[in-house]
């Protein structure tokens, strides 16, 4: 099942059922990756930076301190908020910035300097460490440009520096496109981490509201098979025992039936189950049959082949089970008349498996002609057996019918 919706609604929509940042899981790991690698490199770059400053040649007498605060201090606080990721955007942001004030500034700090042409001034160890954190800090279009431009930004203020002397173009053009090319390579992985993240974020977010989407669809059928068959089940026999009720007693007794239908159907949004999950014996199936198949007032033969090392069965298993039995007893009695009804249970360790077969000689019926609103066979019988996993099949000809039903045990 595909979702065409857009990623917003669908975003929207599973964090209000209380998932936030489900559709940037990956995104933000990628982030924080990205981060703190590039907080390790920004480290020994910045390190290289700091003591090629307390020894520069080139920076004029008043400047020197002045340009470390300027670039050092936000360097460090850049530094804080990576490994911290905490105010990420802030930190880096506020380096970028005050690294290209102090690059514009260098033509007056330097102004009267003497320096060979193959001299790297400290500030040029930083261009690279300036257009990375653009790429982590700033949106595409900005980072685009910081990337290109602050490359060659270094390029002019160098070539000031040395007074666009013929033999200094070379080696500044080297150090300019070393940086321009570094700082591309860079930026082109964030790209892609980032466009596969998003990718896998975009993938996952379709998937947990396709999820979500058949999950409410499952619960809402299950919702009804189980109110469909509480209505066939309790309504009708309630009615059934009505219509025979011919003493006292069985008046009362119907009255009573009519009253626990109607509880039940009052409390259907609070009890939809079929019993616990607690393991009893097979045993406890066989005497819910045979209570079934007193109350019927019908001539059934029940046939007990149980292995004494049959497996225990959840209760809401064999609570489904004696039910969706009683069910298709009820089928062959209203519609057979009971002819030859004969209800066999066997079970066996293995495979572990408990079996319940009911069978009638009555003329059968067009299974396939069975109009859509009769519910006994469809709800109170294979709906309720296929709930929990078990399989059951309905078997008619003009010789009977019979109704298979079959819970198989699973193996840890």
């Amino acid at each position: 099942m595909t979702d065409s919706r857009p990623l917003r609604v669908l975003r929207e929509e599973l964090e209000s059922t209380g998932i936030p940042g489900i559709a940037s899981f990956t995104r933000e790991r990628v982030e924080r990756v990205m981060a703190v690698s590039v907080a390790l490199a920004f480290g020994a770059l910045g390190a290289q930076a700091f003591f090629a400053a307390l020894g520069a040649q080139d920076v004029r007498e008043g400047w020197e301190l002045a340009l470390m605060l300027v670039v050092f201090v936000p360097f460090v606080v850049m530094e804080v908020t990576f490994f911290s990721g905490r105010f990420t955007l802030f930190g880096g942001r506020f380096f970028v910035v005050a690294y290209t004030a102090s690059l514009a500034v260098w033509p007056w700090a330097t102004a009267g300097s003497e320096t060979a042409i193959t001299y790297q001034p400290w500030i040029y160890f930083l261009v690279t460490v300036a257009t990375v954190a653009s790429v982590i800090v700033f949106p595409r279009p900005v980072h685009v440009a910081i990337t290109v431009l602050l490359p060659f930004a270094y390029g002019l203020v160098r070539m000031i520096e040395l007074r666009f002397v013929a033999d200094a173009w070379i080696a500044v053009s080297l150090d300019t496109s070393f940086s321009l090319i570094l700082g591309s390579v860079l930026m082109m992985l964030a790209w892609t981490f980032r466009t596969a993240s998003s990718t896998i974020d975009e993938r996952r977010l379709r998937a947990v509201s396709s999820y979500a989407q058949a999950a409410a669809v499952n619960a809402t059928e299950r919702e009804r098979v189980a109110v469909a068959a509480l209505m066939h089940d309790s309504v009708l026999a309630a009615l059934l025992a009505a219509e025979r009720a011919e003493t006292p007693r069985e008046r009362d007794l119907a009255v009573s039936m009519a009253r626990e239908a109607l509880t039940r159907l009052a409390n259907t949004d609070r009890d939809v189950g079929e019993g616990s999950d607690a393991p009893v014996p097979a045993e406890a199936i066989v005497a819910d049959i045979r209570r079934t198949i007193d109350d019927a007032r019908c001539p059934a033969e029940l046939v007990v082949d149980l292995d004494p090392d049959t497996p225990e069965v959840p209760g809401r298993v064999a609570r489904a089970l004696a039910l969706a039995t009683a069910q298709a007893i009820s089928n062959a009695v209203e519609h057979a008349a009971g002819a030859g009804l004969t209800v066999r249970v066997s079970g066996s360790a293995e495979p572990g498996r408990v079996a319940i077969v009911v069978a009638d000689s009555g003329p059968g019926f067009d299974i396939d002609e069975v109009p859509a609103d009769r519910l006994g066979i469809r709800a109170s019988i294979l709906a309720r057996v296929s709930a929990f996993g078990g399989s059951a099949e309905v078997v008619s000809s003009k010789d009977g019918t019979r109704v298979t039903m079959t819970w198989r045990a699973v193996r840890p």
